[in-house]
């Protein structure tokens, strides 16, 4: 029941009661070792001190003479000690104005030489506890002399610092406590302030939020870490916005003459005026080209829409590069013999880990790109030596100041606007690089056109197991 309510308590509260609580334990401990080791010192130098006094065989004597008197020559006792005289017989000879001790075993066994001295606790008549040094007579037989002083005289100061001690352990506990609530309240402000950061966003979706980070400590981390999070959101956000702003642009304009030429084709069944077979086969290939385009455009859209990293992306495997370049190659050459292009490949082996699909389709990618922007006649050179694949085409190139954008999504450059394509080609071939650990570039050829080049961590031969 205690552990559950504690666990409801907020946890300033919480800090604020174990701090209290571990300073109430460390006061009392230390409060209990004060007590007990003057305790010991105190007793120590009682005992000492009485054990080392003694009284002179001539008053000895004397109290034994005048036993139950007050002999002449008899000095008083000195302070608060009581001094007695015990024999082995049973006698007891109690210094004049002192209350009896009880005589006890151990004082016998002195008196009767059975030891030497003893040192013990015993009680007076009148009820006070003492502390009792018996040693036997150096003169008198079968006698023995007990010097005794009262327990009180020590217990006294010893209950006077306990009470210092437990006043101060309580001063200690609250100062403490207070202390805790104001250590708890300080060092749970970054806490507060991460608290209202995320209250806020869950109630205005503002990712703009920042929490200031002071020091270097554990909540300074959690101040970055949270900061952090909230800059990747918003920055995902933003592409899913810019993403969908642009795919929605891009989807506009087949859709827009997708719609007119259907529209020509549904007026023309309505209104029974037939299209020329040539124009309606023009409009048919349009329909299907632009089909051919939105299908290919929604795939790009969905390959992009998934999330950056390997974990996402579909199986990997070992991968024969050069393989699937040749089959790309392929692919390329039936599109290029229509423009009178020449696909040249050298591919030498070379093995990668990556998604084989995805592989291809970033090589086909590559490819499609060079076949679209070389003239008719020219001559495009693929190569694949120690990892790197370049593929080379004889079209415009690229200005340098556009080669930062290339690989951005949806961006194509002016020169290329009016030419097929939705921009994302090359987005797919830099995420499908990066997936694989690779690295890809454009960069202007020399003597003209541009050279895409792609590097893959691998090995020019097959391992025995997947990597």
């Amino acid at each position: 029941m205690i552990a559950t309510r504690f666990r409801r308590l907020p946890l300033r509260s919480r800090l604020a009661l174990l701090t209290a609580a571990a300073c109430a334990v460390t006061v009392a401990l230390a409060a209990w070792a004060c007590w007990f080791v003057t305790k010991e010192q105190l007793g120590s130098e009682r005992d000492t001190t009485l054990t080392s006094k003694r009284l002179d065989e001539r008053s000895v004597q004397a109290l034994v003479r005048g036993c139950g008197a007050n002999p002449p020559g008899l000095p008083p006792a000195p302070g608060s000690y009581t001094v007695q005289v015990v024999t082995a017989s049973g006698l007891v000879c109690t210094m004049p104005g002192k209350s009896p001790i009880r005589v006890t075993a151990v004082d016998l066994a002195v008196a009767d030489g059975r030891l030497e001295e003893a040192l013990h606790d015993s009680v007076a008549t009148d009820g006070n506890e003492m502390r009792v040094s018996t040693y036997r007579s150096e003169q008198l037989p079968n006698t023995a002399v007990s010097i005794a002083q009262p327990l009180s005289e020590t217990d006294k100061p010893l209950n006077s610092l306990a009470l210092v001690l437990v006043f101060t352990a309580g001063v200690g506990v609250v100062l403490a406590a207070t202390a805790g609530l104001w250590i708890a309240r300080a060092a749970l402000r970054p806490v507060d302030r991460l608290t209202d950061a995320v209250e806020h966003i869950a109630r205005t979706d503002d990712l703009a939020v920042r929490i200031p980070v002071e020091g270097e400590d554990e909540i300074a981390r959690l101040s970055r870490s949270f900061n952090s999070m909230t800059e990747a959101l918003a920055s995902s956000r933003d592409r899913q916005q810019q993403l969908i702003a642009d795919a929605g642009h891009e989807l506009r304009t087949p859709l827009t003459s997708l719609r007119t030429n259907i529209d020509l084709l549904a007026r023309s069944e309505e209104t029974g005026r037939a299209i020329p077979p040539e124009d309606r086969k023009a409009l048919l290939a349009s329909v299907k080209a632009q089909m051919t385009e939105l299908a290919e455009l929604i795939g790009d859209l969905q390959e992009l829409s998934r999330p950056d990293g390997p974990e996402n992306s579909g199986p990997l495997q070992v991968v024969a590069l050069h393989e699937a370049a040749g089959r790309a190659v392929e692919r390329a050459r039936l599109r290029a013999g229509g423009a009178g292009l020449t696909v040249d490949a050298e591919l030498d082996p070379w093995f990668v880990r990556a998604e084989p699909a995805a592989l291809e389709r970033a090589v086909v990618n590559l490819l499609d790109n060079a076949v679209k922007f070389s003239p008719a006649g020219g001559v495009i050179e693929v190569r694949l030596v120690k990892g790197e694949l370049t593929v080379r085409d004889q079209g415009p190139g690229i200005p340098a100041e556009e080669l930062p954008h290339v690989f951005d999504r949806f961006w194509r450059s002016p020169s290329a606007r009016g030419m097929p394509g939705s921009g994302l080609g090359l987005s797919i071939v830099a995420r499908t690089v990066r997936q694989a650990g690779g690295e890809v570039s454009l960069r202007a050829a020399e003597g003209g056109g541009t050279v895409a080049s792609v590097r893959l961590p691998g090995a020019a031969t097959e391992p025995p197991h997947a990597l």
